[in-house]
């Protein structure tokens, strides 16, 4: 039989303690078996690090990588340095992932010879109850599709690592999967929804009025600095992405 091709989990976490066993459990419910799960904690202060340390003691395929308190990017930048998958997909320390989500998705790859996907998903509170319905994958995207509206929810994210080689988030507090998506797409033409709910987003604290600003500060940091737009197309972009939220009553996602 052939053997499955590894992938690469990569996972920032920052004071996760309330959630990261949720979330190492759901990857252990995988029923895809060939993964490593490389978890970088960025500084936490409280027990994550030994909750994590107590799995890897039973799991080798659980990896935990330290560093200084840096930010998301660069805690998963860290874990993509290290990844040895043909795939690299994406789970944050909170976050929840259905049973069969790399099975699916990975077939999905395979059969269909696509180098980048992303499945629908749904949100959820702090206390794991679901908030909405799906919030659907489109068919396909393109790099000027997904500058209107970042349609790629993070945890659902997966791409071909052995054919597009290592990449790299943008060195920016928030928004970086964002721009990681917009610098794939332009290495290739598009990426490639599965519309089907295989993974859950956990909203943490959220005040939907700060959120949207935060949110507005970083996407401009994002069109202006890192995709080099003028300032009016900046703007368009951003009250494009604004009126796709309001469209689909989505809340923010700003971790």
């Amino acid at each position: 039989m052939k053997k499955k091709p590894l992938v690469s989990i990569v996972t920032p976490c920052y004071n996760s303690s309330d959630f990261i066993a949720d979330t190492i459990i759901c990857v252990q419910k995988q029923s895809y078996e060939c993964w490593e799960m490389l978890i970088t904690d960025d500084g936490s202060s409280d027990s994550t690090v030994e909750i994590i340390e107590e799995f890897m003691a039973k799991d080798q395929r659980i990896k935990l990588f330290k560093i200084p308190n840096s930010g998301a990017a660069v805690a998963r930048n860290n874990s993509i340095e290290a990844s040895q998958g043909t795939y690299v997909a994406f789970l944050d320390s909170d976050d929840l992932w259905h049973p069969k989500k790399l099975e699916k998705q990975i077939s999905f790859m395979i059969d269909n010879h696509y180098a980048f996907t992303f499945t629908a998903y749904q949100q959820m509170n702090q206390k794991g109850i679901l908030l909405r319905n799906k919030i659907a994958a489109d068919e396909r995207l393109t790099y000027r599709e997904l500058l209107f509206s970042n349609k790629i929810g993070c945890l659902t994210a997966v791409y071909n690592q052995e054919e597009l080689g290592k990449i790299y988030m943008p060195l920016i507090r928030k928004r970086q999967d964002y721009g990681f998506w917009l610098s794939i797409l332009k290495k290739i033409d598009f990426a490639y929804g599965l519309d089907e709910v295989l993974a859950m987003y956990r909203i943490r604290n959220f005040s939907v009025s700060s959120k949207k600003i935060e949110m507005l500060k970083w996407n401009w940091k994002l069109f202006r600095e890192i995709e080099n737009k003028n300032r009016i197309t900046t703007l368009f972009l951003l009250l494009s992405n604004v009126f796709f939220k309001l469209k689909n009553n989505q809340l923010p996602q700003n971790k």
